[in-house]
């Protein structure tokens, strides 16, 4: 290719080039290796070249072209270097399967107004991107890339669109950026100096530049869907066939052909209208927002009109929010259920200043995301709640949820690739098929038109042209099923992986563990000794230790309600303390504060107490960050005399962030003690700080200032139950061999604990912890080993004696590791060459932030598991998105972060969607094979007649493809899975010898009957063969033609019900009602045609008999109908020939049930006895999968190696 190529983002030299797309706001981000462009523009001699082409092939390489864009691109363009290109092909690579997708886009220009876009300095951004991964250009050098040089006459912006995102050229770097990465590095500082607002013409500015805050969503109209559903190479290849049936005067079969065809492209048109409609109009919002200006002026705008740099002034009683925007001012309580799956609102506090690089996912408790609700919203510096726009249209959270939906993950699927060579075979089949229906056409001296007639014909009849929607019948009754069951699902594709999976991680908090704690008590500290539990925090004394019990919270009032985390509410709730905001707040110390704790005032509280206690203000709030594991508040109130901060959070992190003096010599143990049980722990600490004379002042505290040299003042102890369907189905996953993973933020001994009591680690398996500690002090990185019994096994080995004085012994069958997120972390940099035997038996990793559950799924996928994750997606959603099969715990229907959504908010929705995984899998294998024998029968059955200079009738055909197939196909798949998840998977591989034998010898079957059945017929004495003089369809009815046809009608059913099997991932067929029941009446009506003669009284039946009760009725009375019914109904439409011979009809109802016992047989034996043959002629291929080697490796050496430390 000698176009000029660059990376989608990013910048290289003038050339060739690929580059990694790692920007969480790209919807491919999550599958794409490298994406690259080349660039072409217009060439008059290859236009005329092109015109010419066309022109000469009738138009027929426009059709191609409107299926493969790039060859008219190719064709058309010449080559040339990106920055004169008008018009791109992106080549983007899957990292799975190394496969490439092409697609053109139109360069496009637009005129720059007078204006300015100054942009922050730009370093390295804070997810570890570089520059040139991000797109980003030198501070300064914005205005002359982009063209935007005052002293430029001509200021024109060149971008291009895909999938919703916007990509602008930039001249120095010779390439183009993603235009939502322009601002990619600025600080925090640089959004509150945002808070001015834009003027009008730098708002027009950014606007050229990043479009209209809008998520559009195409909803074509009927002619323009018309025009792509007619041109489908599906409906294409059916027109073909229309028109060649009508050559070959199978008028009435082209006829209904053709209008099934268009009652489909209508209903199709119908359907893909309104679910475009719904969902822009699920995604469509259009307000007007009120935004500031400089100089202090108000402008109510459009919401279309938003910009990044905007700044809105969010109203008082909330609503939906138009974009994503950082908090700078106030405070806004936050229903997210829609994107991320929080089932709870969330206190947004202002975005704190600093020089650190502002990050949605980091600041995520200061940001506010597009779709979201604002239930409440209370401003305190000022007279507003101001938000800094951040993002806009596409490049939102809610815009990443609609690119999902329009532009879904493909997915690397053994199964479709393989389907997708198997029709390349049934073509190949067709073209042997129509040389050897050419030489036998012309040896019976048919005319030439005839001839070419008859070969196409075969085509059609060989590649089944109804094999598609066959298949996706199969996901859409598992997506209706779920559904049914409370789990919503985005991508139906989906379904088939959950049947694959392999390993399941599971959050711990909420998901495995009710979301709700309760409080056990609160252990005190005084001087450097704990004192006893304290059942009852609100009898605590007066003091910093009761203060943060009530005030450490992110709480606010909703309706005169509390709302907020969950173990805050009980922590609140156990001190008796009261939360009050907003005048009633303000008026208790007359100055504007964020919340004032009131304390109870009833007799009994104040007994026992030295001095009563009094309101508290909370001046300033740090909200709980995962990736800190912990939140503080800074408090004050009447008498005292200064400030105070109280901390709370993780009990190691919180430690380590207190003098060390403060921290008592046993609080390891103590710690244990209550984790070993449980028991989930808090600790609280406190520091003084210096007087702030307003709100103002303390909201200008920087965290890293009151986080340090801390005070311990004890920990709260609350008790976090298991779910009832945790244990039970976790027993079930391991049954049936699938790996169980916890992945926590919580502490390692309590995620140790209730990974032992849900089963994840059995009583008689061994637990092993693993610490890692970095380099320090000129040592390298080392590793231990401990076993749990080990007291410093959980804490870490501080002494190396100690550690030594535990062995273990080497078993890794039954060794479960357990970790931490640091330790995790320390193996990435560190021990890359070790962490995949450790991920391979690690079971619980504990304190695991949010980016560290994200790399944990992606380390598991590397080794080659099909990986699920479950968790209710409040910090997990990296993890949840990154997934084969993330499920969301959720009251939404579609979430953002998953393709699954449960509204149960409990783990049986795992098992739930592997078993209907599993059925959809095995279903699609079934009707796969299926449809491919009835090609094949069908394909046979031709050829025998075309032998003898016939065919099948027009009303057969029909008979055979409408009446039989497609009913049977789309019904054999309504059978719902097997009740228990069993330890067999289906099969992922079409290509395999178990199914191409079964394919191989079914073929064999049929031809061996309808032969047989041939041979048989010409043999009787009264067969008068037909004229062969005559061509079909004129030769219809005779002897042959009847046979044939009856024979393969009953063959059709009988393959039918040999491929679709029950057990083990599906109920057996007798629990499908409606497939049993049309089989049975499609038996009877094919001998109604030619065979078996049935009929009687009708309304006999009871109207609702039990399943079996009904089968049996069924069968037994087609089979009496049949030998009753008179010869010689149904045979002139269907252009049959009576036989009178009813020992010969017996003798072919004999073929037919030596054909149905025969096709059982075939199956059982292939599924019992193959496997073991193929076992004893080879052994068994040793499995490639990168995890499974190494299970192989861990069972031939001992491993994890005794303790010690590892270097």
């Amino acid at each position: 290719m000698s176009a000029d190529s660059s990376p989608l983002v990013g910048s290289t030299p003038a050339g060739y080039g690929t580059l990694t797309i790692e920007t969480s706001v790209d919807p491919l981000s999550s599958s794409v290796s490298s994406v690259r462009l080349s660039g072409y523009c217009g060439s008059p001699w290859r236009v005329i070249g092109y015109h010419i082409v066309v022109w000469m092939m009738a138009g027929i390489p426009l059709l191609l072209f409107r299926w493969k864009p790039v060859w008219g691109v190719r064709l058309r363009l010449r080559p040339c270097n990106l920055a004169h290109a008008e018009t791109l092909v992106i080549e983007i690579r899957d990292k799975e399967d190394n496969s490439w997708q092409l697609y053109t886009v139109q360069v496009q220009t637009e005129a720059i107004g007078e204006g300015s876009l100054e942009l922050p300095a730009r370093g390295q951004a804070e997810d570890g991107r570089s520059q040139a991964a991000v797109g980003a250009v030198p501070e300064g050098a914005w205005k002359d890339t982009a063209q935007f040089c005052k002293n430029e006459e001509a200021r024109m912006l060149r971008y291009y669109l895909f999938r919703g995102q916007r990509y602008v050229w930039i001249e120095s770097q010779q390439a183009f950026c993603q235009a939502s990465l322009l601002d990619n590095g600025r600080t925090c500082e640089d959004v509150h100096r945002s808070c001015s607002g834009l003027s009008l013409q730098d708002q027009a500015v950014r606007k050229t530049i990043y479009g209209p805050n809008v998520i559009s969503v195409p909803v074509k109209s009927y002619p323009q869907l018309l025009v792509d559903e007619a041109l489908n190479p599906y409906y294409g290849f059916q027109a073909f066939s229309i028109g060649l049936w009508l050559a070959d005067r199978y008028y009435s079969y082209a006829l209904c052909i053709f209008l099934i065809s268009t009652a489909s492209i209508c209903l199709s048109l119908y359907k893909t209208r309104k679910q475009s409609q719904t969902l822009r109009d699920m995604v469509q919002l259009s307000a007007r927002v009120c935004v500031c200006r400089p100089g202090g002026e108000e402008e109510w705008v459009d919401s279309s009109e938003l910009v990044p740099g905007d700044c809105l002034v969010l109203p008082r009683e909330g609503g939906l929010v138009p974009c994503d925007a950082a908090l700078v001012a106030g405070e806004c309580v936050v229903n997210e259920s829609s994107l991320t799956g929080e089932s709870v609102p969330v206190l947004k506090t202002a975005l704190p200043e600093g020089p650190v690089s502002y990050c949605p996912e980091t600041h995520r408790r200061h940001t506010l995301f597009c779709g979201t609700l604002v239930l409440q919203a209370r401003a305190f510096v000022g007279p507003h709640v101001l938000a800094v726009v951040t993002q806009t249209g596409f490049c939102t959270a809610k815009g990443g949820l609609v690119s999902s939906i329009l532009h879904p993950r493909p997915i690397d699927f053994k199964f479709y690739k393989h389907s997708m060579k198997f029709v390349a075979a049934l073509s190949v089949l067709a073209l042997l098929g129509t040389v050897y229906s050419i030489f036998i056409l012309h040896r019976n001296r048919v005319p030439l038109n005839e001839i070419v007639i008859r070969a196409l014909d075969l085509v059609t009849v060989v590649v089944p042209p109804a094999l598609p929607a066959a298949m996706t019948v199969c996901t859409l009754y598992a997506q209706s099923r779920l559904r049914s069951q409370g789990i919503f699902c985005i991508h139906p594709l989906r379904i088939n992986l959950g049947g694959k999976l392999q390993l399941v991680c599971f959050d711990k908090t909420g998901t495995l563990t009710e979301d709700g704690l309760d409080v056990m008590g609160v252990v005190p500290l005084k001087g450097q000794a704990f004192l006893p539990l304290v059942p009852e925090p609100r009898r605590l004394p007066v003091g910093p230790l009761l203060r943060a019990l009530a005030t450490c919270h992110a709480l606010s009032r909703l309706q005169d309600t509390p709302v907020g985390d969950p173990m805050d509410l009980k922590m609140v709730e156990s001190t008796g303390w009261v939360l009050e905001e907003g005048p009633a707040a303000d008026s208790a110390f007359g100055d504007q504060v964020l919340a004032v704790m009131r304390p109870p005032l009833q007799e009994a509280q104040l007994q026992g107490r030295e001095e009563p206690p009094v309101p508290v203000s909370i001046l300033n709030r740090f909200p709980f960050s995962s990736a800190l594991q912990r939140m503080n508040v800074v408090v004050a109130w009447p008498g005292a005399a200064q400030p105070e901060a109280y901390v709370k959070g993780s009990p190691e992190l919180v430690a380590g962030l207190c003098n060390p003096e403060t921290v008592p010599a046993d609080f390891a143990q103590m710690l244990q003690s209550y984790t070993a049980a449980g028991y989930r722990v808090v600790a609280l600490a406190s520091k003084p700080l210096p007087i702030v004379p307003s709100l103002e002042a303390a909201q200008q505290l920087s965290r890293d200032a009151v986080e340090r040299e801390l005070t311990l003042l004890g920990l709260l102890v609350m008790r976090n139950l298991l779910k009832p369907q945790t244990t039970p189905v976790i027993q079930a996953l391991r049954r049936t061999r699938i790996r169980t993973v916890m992945v926590t933020g919580d502490n390692l001994q309590t995620a140790v604990t209730v990974a032992q009591g849900c089963g994840m680690v059995g009583p008689q398996e061994r637990l092993v912890i693993i610490h890692a500690t970095p380099p320090e002090r000129g040592q390298p990185a080392s590793l231990e080993l401990l076993p749990l019994e080990s007291p410093a096994a959980v804490n870490g080995a501080k002494d190396p004696d100690q550690a030594a004085s535990y062995t273990m012994e080497p078993d890794p069958r039954s060794s479960h590791l357990a970790l931490s997120g640091s330790t995790f972390g320390v193996l990435m940099k560190h021990f890359p060459k070790l962490l995949p035997k450790i991920l391979v038996q690690g079971t619980v990793f504990a304190r695991m932030a949010p980016e560290q559950k994200t790399e944990l799924v992606c380390e598991l996928q590397k080794l080659q598991y099909c990986v699920g994750m479950c968790g209710d997606g409040a910090n997990d959603c990296g993890a949840l998105k990154a997934a084969d099969v993330g499920i969301s715990l959720s009251q939404a229907e579609a979430s953002v972060v998953s393709p699954f959504t449960s509204s149960t908010a409990s783990i049986e929705c795992v098992p739930m969607v592997i078993r209907e995984g599993r059925c959809s899998l095995d279903t699609s294998f079934s009707v796969f094979k299926y449809m491919a024998l009835y090609s094949l029968t069908q394909f046979i059955s031709v050829l025998i007649l075309y032998t003898i200079n016939t065919n099948l009738g027009d009303v057969q055909f029909l008979a055979i493809d409408l009446v039989i197939t497609t009913t049977v196909a789309v019904l054999m798949s309504r059978t719902g899975p097997a009740l228990a998840l069993g330890r067999a998977r289906p099969p992922g591989a079409l290509l395999s010898v178990p199914v191409l034998s079964s394919l191989l010898l079914h073929v064999v079957l049929v031809a061996g009957v309808q032969l047989g059945g041939y041979f048989l017929t010409v043999a009787q004495p009264w067969f008068v063969p037909l004229n062969k003089t005559v061509p079909a369809p004129d030769n219809l009815p005779n002897y042959e033609n009847t046979v044939v046809f009856s024979l393969s009608g009953f063959q059709y059913l009988i393959l039918a019900a040999a491929v679709s099997k029950g057990a083990p991932f599906r109920r057996p067929l007798y629990t499908n009602g409606t497939a049993a029941a049309r089989q049975a009446g499609c038996g009877g009506r094919d001998g109604l045609g030619g065979l078996v003669p049935v009929g009687g009284p009708p309304g006999l039946m009871p109207p609702s008999p039990p399943v079996p009760f009904l089968l049996a009725l069924a069968l037994l009375g087609s089979i009496l109908a049949g030998l009753l019914l008179v010869p010689g109904l149904l045979q002139g439409p269907l252009a049959l020939r009576n036989i009178a011979d009813t020992c010969f009809k017996l003798l072919l109802l004999g073929l037919v049930a030596f054909n149905f016992v025969a096709a059982f047989v075939l199956e059982s034996v292939l599924d019992q006895c193959l496997p073991a043959c193929l076992r004893r002629l080879r052994p068994k291929k040793a499995s490639k999968k990168r995890f499974k080697q190494l299970e192989r490796e861990l069972a031939e050496q001992p491993w994890p190696p005794p303790t010690g430390p590892m270097r």
